[in-house]
């Protein structure tokens, strides 16, 4: 019995490994298909489609993370949703339903944990990152009713924290979870009205809630959290008409260049530039819409932006040396979403209203392919494995 096991072993050792039935995962992405409750697995170095994996439910706001070593994916369902997705065998490994209606989450900074932020019923899950077992549950409670507060802007940062904002509550929590059955949790109060997106440098050090009650930005400096919550760019549009907000704009594409920053302004066909020096504004570039992400190539040289409906079916890319805007691309209707390849040398875009995801050279602005998708949005590279807060 022992030498034919030993054999048979033998046999699996000398049969040859071709390097067809191997890859690795650092060029993988993948593509939410809004509509269908699926997603796409596509590589960049060829740029093309490996497959589709079906059965994950609501993905109308959904956003992913990926564990250290880029082979699984968490998949943050607007329906409450949790799933993990082996990116190599293209399968779902394990799905749950932890709340009713969440808005995003987060890995934390060792891999261990996964955050989900909660509309219905508000706080935010912490589970498990290998076996998708609950490990905690903190409440958005506030208030002397003890109210419950949709969350949102949930990111990791150093020294495994996660940090959120609560839209009803007008707070920024900063949970400490080294010690994952005690979480620690720091409150900062009255930082404005509406925080309704957040991101934070990619240092982990700087977070910054956006406010949609008010205008303005709340900071939160996260290597000294005594000296509290500052705001700044405040009343950057007081005096000014308001225009309706079509579609919220996204933070998390946090854009830097240098010493500026880069974000979109509320309900504005502005751009904001931001000196990270003193956090003050340095400038406003006029766009062709209500900027939505507002996404700086890996190398800080270009930032593109993409835009709210009416304007939904362009792109401009400005300059961050000149603060102008060098190049302006029509790719179809609802481009909704933007993803640098690891380097940057290519830029993918989601064209929801089109089914088609296309791909740009970020030099030339040339158009390299284009890939049918049914009604994609979020596009998710495994390279974000390795930056804080994404």
């Amino acid at each position: 019995m022992i030498r034919t096991t030993l054999f048979s072993l033998l046999l699996v050792l000398l049969i040859p490994v071709h390097a067809a039935d191997l890859r690795g995962t650092g060029d993988l992405a993948l593509v939410i298909e809004r509509a269908s409750g699926s997603i796409q697995i596509i590589e960049t170095t060829g740029n093309s489609s490996l497959g589709r994996i079906e059965g994950l439910g609501d993905l109308s706001h959904a956003s992913a993370v990926y564990s250290r070593d880029e082979r699984y994916a968490y998949i943050f369902g607007r329906d409450g949703g949790l799933t993990k997705v082996d990116m190599l065998t293209r399968k779902i490994v394990k799905r749950i339903m932890q709340a009713g209606n969440s808005i995003g989450g987060a890995i934390s900074q060792d891999g261990s944990l996964v955050a989900v932020s909660n509309y219905e019923p508000g706080g935010v899950k912490i589970f498990d990152a290998a076996t998708l077992a609950l490990v905690a549950d903190i409440p958005a409670s506030y208030g002397d009713t003890k109210q419950t507060s949709k969350v949102i802007g949930l990111v990791d940062a150093p020294g495994q924290k996660f940090v959120f904002s609560l839209w009803d509550a007008d707070e920024i929590w900063v949970a400490d979870m080294s010690r994952p059955d005690k979480p620690s949790i720091q409150k900062f109060k009255d930082i404005g009205r509406n925080p309704y997106d957040a991101l934070i440098s990619p240092d982990g050090r700087y977070y910054i809630a956006g406010l949609f009650g008010e205008d303005g930005m709340a900071l939160l400096d996260l290597w000294n959290l005594d000296a509290g919550v500052k705001r700044i760019l405040d009343h950057y549009g007081k005096g000014e008409q308001k225009l309706p907000v079509y579609k919220m704009p996204h933070l998390e594409g946090w854009a830097m260049a240098g010493q500026y920053a880069f974000v979109p302004a509320v309900g504005r066909h502005e751009v904001l530039v931001i000196d990270t020096r003193n956090w003050s504004e340095a400038g406003r570039i006029k766009v062709h819409g209500q900027p939505i992400f507002v996404m700086a190539r890996p190398d800080g040289r270009h930032v593109w932006v993409n835009f709210a409906i009416p304007n939904n079916d362009t792109l401009q890319v400005i300059d961050t040396q000149s603060l102008k805007i060098i190049k302006k691309l029509q790719p179809g209707k609802g481009v909704l979403h933007m993803e640098f390849e690891p380097r940057g040398e290519e830029l993918w875009a989601s064209i929801r209203d089109d089914d088609q995801l296309v791909v740009y050279d970020t030099e030339s602005f040339e158009e390299r392919v284009r890939l049918p998708a049914n009604k994609p949005s979020g596009i998710f590279a495994t390279v974000r494995a390795h930056k804080t807060g994404l």
